[in-house]
């Protein structure tokens, strides 16, 4: 890919509101057997939200977790639901909602030593059409590129997914309905949409103060008349509600209807808790029950321990299965406080339904901080659980990796740095299916990786 062409390319169309990032002269090469074990992960990710859906309606109506056996966890809807309004936990209850997982699904993957690591499944991800752009922009210029997923292409994936929640109709009006809150992401949107328009397809990229509700549908203007809208495609948080004033006409069309709204209105889908109720010891023989043993196997090499961060008082013979400090148990989260910096190889953050949920902007990354500020970090997590749970997680570094990435003259140099991979998947309520996948190459002293100025995002390609 020659420099001028790219940064032409580039300048020529935003993809991401007043973000720029390095740019790399070819994709990120990945090894066939990589991108196999990338489609094992994304069915793996659909079974375990399939199974998350049945463990919280479960525990939420009171009803055993096991067939056989009788094991009961109120407690399971309890951390789900905790901070959420009412109304939002009797949408996530809603008969509607039953059965429902997202449809699009993303994992954060750094890539280690002992081989990927979750640190989040995402649900409402960011990057489609900008794995889409770079797929396509890579592809043309590349020498014979086979970019991951490219047997159909992320847009083309998205609406098939899309369309296919109203199966009645054959050519629906979909709609990326986006907030404030994720302005960054509109221009991407808008190139989808844009992009899908082009294939003859409904599909429009709004803000949410742009629809209305027209008696039980929901709509928005075109040429100053109303079109009803089928599929909203929401991309904005469930915590980012109170700033939504269409939201309740959207909910009211949805309930009567007349509209799908895709991902699901379920906010413990977007709960970092979730990986921590894989892990407890309390849940073993329900995922055992409720996942196939390929699953669990891929599960627990991906999912590094995580524990949910609950500072309820215990008895006084009682420990806390997680973390030790000083080589011993926990009787209190806050003696974690006093581990040694070897201990506190550690990942503190917030588990949802928080404005800085997202972004890594709740991360604190305990041995990369003072003992004094892992502490506040501490009690933060500690003050904030009766509304919002906090998750602490393993960390695990990921390897120093080279690619050619540009620099700011144009020119092609080796650099070394740190990646984590984002594949996108589209479910058809039996598969999850890879359409592509978003390389971030960071610098090597960046701990945290994520989107930055100083970071290269990149397709990725099958090398071989």
């Amino acid at each position: 890919m020659d420099y001028e062409i790219l940064s032409d390319a580039l300048a020529k169309q935003e993809l991401f509101e007043g973000k720029t990032w390095k740019t790399s002269p070819r994709p990120w090469p990945l090894p066939a057997k990589m991108v196999e074990q990338l489609e094992a992960i994304g069915q793996a990710s659909l079974e375990f939200y399939r199974a998350l859906e049945v463990l919280y309606t479960r525990s939420a109506s009171g009803k055993k977790l096991l067939r056989n056996k009788e094991l009961y966890a109120p407690w399971v809807a309890e951390y789900l639901d905790r901070g959420k309004p009412e109304e939002l936990v009797k949408l996530s209850r809603n008969k509607l909602s039953k059965g429902r997982v997202p449809s699009v699904i993303r994992p954060d993957l750094l890539v280690t030593e002992d081989g990927f690591s979750l640190t989040e499944l995402d649900s409402v991800p960011g990057g489609i059409g900008l794995t889409g752009y770079l797929n396509d922009l890579y592809s043309k210029e590349g020498e014979g590129n086979s970019m991951v997923g490219s047997s159909t292409s992320m847009e083309d994936a998205f609406y098939k997914r899309m369309a296919s929640l109203a199966p009645d109709l054959r050519s629906p009006v979909v709609a990326i309905v986006v907030s404030e809150e994720s302005a960054t992401y509109k221009p991407e949107m808008d190139w989808l949409a844009e992009r899908l328009q082009r294939k003859g397809f409904r599909v429009y990229s709004l803000w949410t103060d742009e629809v209305f509700p027209l008696g039980d549908t929901i709509c928005f203007d075109v040429e100053g008349d109303p079109e009803k809208i089928d599929v909203i495609y929401r991309f904005f948080e469930l915590f980012d509600l109170p700033n939504i004033n269409t939201f309740e006409y959207i909910v009211e069309s949805w309930e009567k209807g007349q509209v799908v709204v895709d991902p699901p209105l379920r906010p413990f889908f977007e709960e970092k808790m979730a990986m921590g109720l894989y892990h407890h010891h309390l849940l073993q023989e329900f995922w055992k029950e409720n996942l196939g043993k390929a699953t669990r196997k891929i599960l627990d090499k991906l999912i590094p321990e995580t524990w949910i961060v609950d500072p309820k008082p215990l008895p006084p013979g009682a420990v806390i299965a997680g973390p030790l400090a000083q080589g011993k148990p926990l009787h209190s989260w806050m003696d974690l406080a006093e581990a040694s910096q070897k201990e506190r190889n550690l990942v503190l953050k917030i588990s949802g339904f928080h404005e800085t949920a997202w972004g890594s902007r709740s991360v604190v990354v305990g041995n990369d901080v003072s003992r004094e500020d892992w502490k506040e970090a501490l009690v933060e997590a500690c003050t904030m659980a009766s509304t919002h749970l906090h998750v602490i997680q393993v960390f695990k570094k990921s390897v120093r990796l080279k690619h050619t990435l540009f620099d700011d003259d144009g020119q092609p140099h080796e650099a070394s740095g740190r990646l984590r991979l984002n594949p996108y998947y589209f479910t058809d309520g039996e598969k999850a299916n890879l359409a592509g996948c978003l390389a971030t190459f960071c610098p090597p002293d960046k701990k945290i990786i994520h989107g930055m100025e100083d970071a290269a995002m990149l397709p990725c390609s099958v090398e071989g």
